[in-house]
């Protein structure tokens, strides 16, 4: 029986980002051969790119960086809730079969495939209300494997005022495809980059016992 699931896509050039974002660039500084022990490369990438962390510096201008926030709501009892063919919002409907006794973190699976070789411009978002709902029963993270819990188009980003309002933390772009319903442990630990608006996250979940 399976007990762990690595739910970070593959992350490289064909990785698709946000339109107009930093697609994942790579360079050698150094390679293997006569007068060169090791091979060195340097990357170039958006933070979003893969799965990954907003920081409120995301959507908040006053807001933390990764390196600055408390590691708990990234490690712990999750539950993860099928909402496959939701339409363009996650609406509390679509996940109110799985609400009772929440763990304080929640992943969201949207899609029955997620998209890993083009961006999604109708990819499937939250209903603010559904995490208002989510944060009066306690919960600390949202995660999703739609690359944003809003619209593509979305100006006012509501659904992300949400989540700087109430205090709570979100992951994007997790592959949950082979991941049942159920209850697991998540360890998403975001880098300590001290000045950027997210982070790369390698995510992982644990069958809990």
């Amino acid at each position: 029986m399976q007990d762990l699931w690595d739910i970070s896509p593959p992350l490289h050039a064909g990785t698709p980002v946000f339109p107009g974002d930093t697609a994942y660039q790579q360079d050698w500084s150094a390679t293997l051969g006569p007068g060169c022990p090791v091979n060195v490369s340097a990357i170039t990438l958006s933070p979003h790119a893969g799965a990954h962390a907003d920081a409120p510096l995301h959507y908040d201008p006053n807001g933390a960086t990764p390196g600055q926030l408390d590691l708990t709501p990234y490690l712990g009892p999750c539950r993860v809730i099928h909402a496959i063919g939701c339409g363009p919002l996650v609406q509390w409907h679509h996940i109110e079969h799985a609400w009772k006794d929440l763990p304080p973190r929640v992943l969201v699976r949207v899609y029955e495939r997620m998209p890993q070789t083009t961006f999604d411009t109708a990819l499937p978002a939250f209903a603010p209300e559904t995490i208002e709902h989510l944060a009066d029963l306690g919960v600390l993270l949202i995660g999703t494997d739609s690359a944003s819990i809003d619209p593509a188009d979305s100006k006012p980003l509501e659904s992300h005022q949400v989540i700087r309002r109430r205090g709570l933390r979100v992951l994007e772009n997790l592959l949950l495809d082979d991941v049942p319903e159920g209850d697991y442990e998540l360890i998403a630990l975001p880098l300590k980059l001290m000045t950027a608006d997210a982070s790369p996250v390698r995510a992982i979940l644990r069958k809990r016992p």
